[in-house]
């Protein structure tokens, strides 16, 4: 399974993480697939890039509970549930039309 992670980086005692996507199965640290921003705890600083982590979302990657929640406070997973939500509409709506179109 992919997942949406944080890899360690820096000093000891100042930590310095990346977004990654990687496989469940690697080491924290070790081999990613691609990489998706930065985060910084000590000083808050967050840059994502929003189109790499929308499109690792609808492939299907499923983030940790930390990268979910930096991604919330971008914005960035409620913009994935609304483009989720708008498409099983368009399905739902589809299976319908060709539901009745049989009849």
């Amino acid at each position: 399974m992919v997942k949406i992670r944080l890899a360690r980086f820096g000093r000891k005692n100042n930590p310095f993480y990346r977004i990654v996507t990687s496989d469940s199965r690697n080491r924290r640290d070790g081999a990613f697939i691609e990489q998706l921003g930065t985060y910084e705890p000590f000083t808050g600083k967050v840059t994502i890039d929003e189109e790499k982590s929308l499109f690792a979302l609808k492939v299907g990657a499923q983030p940790t509970d930390t990268v979910k929640s930096i991604l919330k406070k971008k914005g960035i997973f409620a913009k994935f549930l609304l483009t989720k939500q708008k498409k099983a509409k368009a399905t739902k709506k589809d299976s319908q039309s060709s539901n009745t179109a049989k009849k």
